[in-house]
C-alpha cells in the first residue's frame, strides 16, 4: 500500500471539498469583496492541482517530482507554492486592510515578492548538489521567510489596529494559525531528505 499516495488522494479531497465551500460562500459575500473569494476558491484548486500531478502517470516524466544527487526534489509542491502562498499573502493582507478605503499595495507587493524568493531559495536548494550550496539557498529561503512574518506581525498588523476591535482579532488568529503552520515548512526540510535526512 503506498501511504504517500493515498495521502495526496486525501488532500486533492480537502483541496476540492474547499473550493467548493469558498464557491458556495460567494454566493452570499457578506459584505466580502467577489475578487476575495475567488482568491480563495483558486488556492485549494492550484494547490489540488499540483498534488494530482504527484499522483498520476506521466509516463516517462516522474510525477511530480526528480532525482537529483540521489533524492527526490518534489518540483510540483514548489509549482503549488510559488502560486498559493503568494495568494495566501495577499489575501491576509486584503483582510487586514479591509475596511481601508485604500490599500497599501506596496506592502502588499513586498510580502508578496519576498514570499516568491522564499520559495524559489527552496527550489534552487532541493536541486543544489553540493551541500554548502544547499544551505546556503536554504538560510536565503529562511531569511526572506522571517522578512515576511516581520512584514504581517509589523506593518500588516498595525493596519488592523485602526479598523476595529472584531478584524484586530480576527487576524491576529488568522496570523497566529499562518505562522505556526507555515514555520513547519523550513523545519521539516531542514531535518528532511532534503536536509540532514
Amino acid at each position: 500500500m503506498d501511504w504517500q499516495n493515498i495521502f495526496h488522494w486525501l488532500y486533492i479531497a480537502g483541496m476540492a471539498t474547499g473550493a467548493i465551500y469558498f464557491i458556495s460562500l460567494s454566493r452570499n459575500p457578506r459584505g466580502v469583496p467577489k475578487y476575495e473569494y475567488l482568491i480563495a476558491t483558486f488556492i485549494p484548486i492550484w494547490s489540488g492541482l499540483a498534488y494530482l500531478s504527484m499522483v498520476l502517470p506521466h509516463g516517462d516524466l516522474q510525477q511530480g517530482k526528480v532525482l537529483v544527487a540521489g533524492q527526490i526534489a518534489h518540483y510540483a509542491r514548489y509549482l503549488d507554492w510559488i502560486v498559493t502562498t503568494p495568494l495566501l499573502l495577499l489575501a491576509l493582507s486584503l483582510t487586514a486592510m479591509h475596511y481601508l478605503a485604500k490599500k497599501d499595495w506596496t506592502l502588499i507587493a513586498s510580502l508578496i515578492a519576498t514570499q516568491v524568493i522564499v520559495v524559489v531559495c527552496g527550489l534552487i536548494a532541493d536541486l543544489s548538489t553540493v551541500p554548502w550550496v544547499r544551505y546556503l539557498w536554504y538560510i536565503n529561503g529562511v531569511v526572506a521567510f522571517l522578512i515576511v512574518l516581520w512584514g504581517i506581525w509589523n506593518p500588516l498588523r498595525a493596519k488592523t489596529r485602526s479598523q476595529g476591535r472584531q478584524l484586530s482579532e480576527l487576524f491576529d488568529k488568522i496570523t497566529t494559525y499562518f505562522t505556526v503552520f507555515w514555520v513547519g515548512y523550513p523545519i521539516v526540510w531542514i531535518i528532511g531528505p532534503s536536509g540532514f535526512g
